[in-house]
């Protein structure tokens, strides 16, 4: 993907494009993919970097959600399942098993949660990923040495799926672009223009990096943008009723000591509701998450002091070392755009459905919010189906179910660190050999080479510091400290590709560095929950 080419087929384009859709997330993207492969005309503007909001800041799981399967939503829960399985064989350089255990400490919980694996594994049939067992003692410290022992009497393991949440949108943001979408990062909508009857007919979109302004016209338009999906709509219908109800989870990342091994760890409840996972990722111990209703929403949340102090004391109950503030590599928060329901008792978000709504204002456009990273393709599918009917276009049967994704690759693992490139990381490693330098670690503690800031500059549509070490590379989550220990050398070598000057390294430093401040917990405090502020008592 090269970002001037895509700039110029946007401002020399004639014609209406058949989809125009605004947003970059992974629904945005598993739109345009779905679109371009059907042989539509698909025009895809972010206004940020794709995948800066919630698609970047996941748990990282391709689940099919067992505490939806407590709540009773089977559908949901079978829907997730198949489409974990689906995205397995469509993309495994990406997607992997992983055995997660639920720790037994009374003795009802082994049959109570052994039953309901069992049922988990029944409702993936022949997506199963693999069958679950009730573990002895001995068989659970096995797996997962770094457990509370005391009290324990076991376990109950089962299988799902983990992902590089940004890896994966990349790369359907190159299947598209295969496929001949047009994509744009950078580039925010300003306005929707409307036709004689007030329909929606077009977008007006700004190129962050020019200033330049394109008219642009489309049979329809889809709204993918998650968190903004209500300012979004409101450039139609200033008057229209808030859809989306934002809540927040925070994710904290301690070094492999606290998690050793491949298997990850479930606590199947928690004191606000929720499940909490310990999982193993990119040689890291990733623990999350929470769920924190919210009032407004911003492309870098921060997290509540409660949040961090409940992950960490939550946790603590679980490893045998208890993580400390001073344990966090890095903290991170992603915010969900769950759709406003019924139903939720007492505002609780946790309570809120996880699924998808498909929804059409008065003007036409169509918008599509909610849902999961998991159900993606299954919800781009519902979502074009729709955008053809209100643009009148022929219709085309979808072809993604069975359509391998950019960089397969079924052998990833011997691809080493670079697994999560998949077919891609043979290029990186001929950059690697035709220069050398390139071939270094960017940092002791990181495990990237410099090799792959350039490759992403040149293919990837990487743009800023931001770009290349939070989302194409992911060190900032990995281990803040290390990325702005690096930020300058990785400023040096997008300069040299992007052509730009050394007041452009110096500013892209200043500000990573202060955006990353918010990612090291140590030193700092955090905001207090708005929720749980109690006025005091006045005489």
């Amino acid at each position: 993907m090269n970002r001037d080419e895509m700039v110029s087929r946007v401002r020399n384009r004639k014609e209406p494009w058949d989809i125009v859709v605004i947003g970059g997330g992974a629904t945005g993207a598993g739109v345009a993919v779905d679109a371009a492969t059907r042989g539509y005309d698909v025009l895809l503007l972010e206004r940020e970097d794709f995948g800066k909001g919630t698609s970047s800041r996941a748990t990282k799981l391709v689940h099919g959600g067992v505490r939806y399967l407590e709540q009773g939503n089977v559908s949901l829960v079978m829907e997730a399942l198949k489409e974990r399985g689906i995205l397995l064989r469509n993309a495994p350089h990406i997607v992997k098993d992983l055995r997660f255990i639920v720790p037994n400490y009374s003795w009802w919980e082994a049959p109570f949660y052994g039953i309901g694996m069992k049922v988990y594994d029944f409702l993936a049939g022949k997506y199963s990923f693999g069958s679950s067992k009730v573990l002895s003692l001995e068989e659970t410290l096995e797996l997962l040495p770094t457990i509370r022992q005391d009290g324990l009497r076991g376990g109950v393991m089962y299988h799902d799926g983990q992902f590089d949440d940004t890896r994966l949108l990349i790369n359907l943001m190159t299947t598209a672009a295969d496929h001949g979408a047009t994509l744009l990062n950078y580039a925010g909508v300003v306005e929707l223009t409307k036709d004689e009857a007030g329909f929606v007919k077009g977008v007006t979109a700004v190129d962050g990096e020019t200033g330049e302004r394109f008219v642009i016209e489309a049979r329809s338009v889809v709204n993918a943008t998650g968190i903004f999906t209500d300012e979004t709509r409101r450039l139609a219908e200033p008057s229209v009723e808030q859809m989306m109800v934002p809540s927040q989870g925070i994710h904290l990342m301690f070094d492999r000591s606290f998690l050793i091994g491949d298997t990850a760890l479930l606590v199947p409840h928690t004191d606000d509701g929720r499940v909490l996972f310990a999982v193993p990722w990119h040689g890291r111990t990733l623990v999350g998450t929470t769920d924190t209703p919210i009032q407004t929403v911003s492309y870098e949340p921060l997290p509540f002091e409660e949040e961090i102090e409940f992950v960490l004391e939550t946790a603590g109950r679980y490893l045998s070392h208890k993580p400390t503030r001073d344990d966090i590599l890095s903290v991170y928060v992603g915010i969900r755009p769950l759709v406003k329901a019924a139903g939720a008792a007492d505002g609780k978000t946790s309570s809120l459905s996880r699924d998808y709504t498909i929804h059409i204002d008065h003007s036409g456009l169509l918008t599509i919010v909610g849902g999961k990273w998991t159900t993606y393709r299954h919800m781009a599918e519902d979502c074009v189906d729709h955008a053809t009917t209100l643009g009148r276009l022929d219709e085309r049967p979808c072809v993604t179910a069975t359509m391998q994704i950019h960089g397969y690759h079924q052998h990833s693992a011997e691809l080493g660190a670079l697994s999560v490139y998949g077919s891609d990381a043979a290029s990186i490693l001929e950059l690697a050999k035709e220069r050398p330098e390139l071939a270094k670690p960017l940092h002791p503690d990181l495990p990237y080479i410099a090799a792959e800031v350039v490759w992403a500059a040149r293919n990837e549509m990487s743009r800023t510091l931001d770009d290349a070490l939070a989302r194409r590379t992911r060190a900032l989550l990995l281990n803040a400290r290390a990325a702005v220990e690096v930020a300058p050398a990785v400023a040096a070598l997008l300069a040299a590709e992007l052509g730009k000057d050394s007041a452009w390294e110096e500013e892209q430093v200043r500000s990573f560095r202060a955006m990353a401040a918010q990612y090291i917990p140590q030193g700092r405090t955090y905001p207090a929950d708005p929720a749980l502020h109690v006025e005091p008592v006045k005489a």
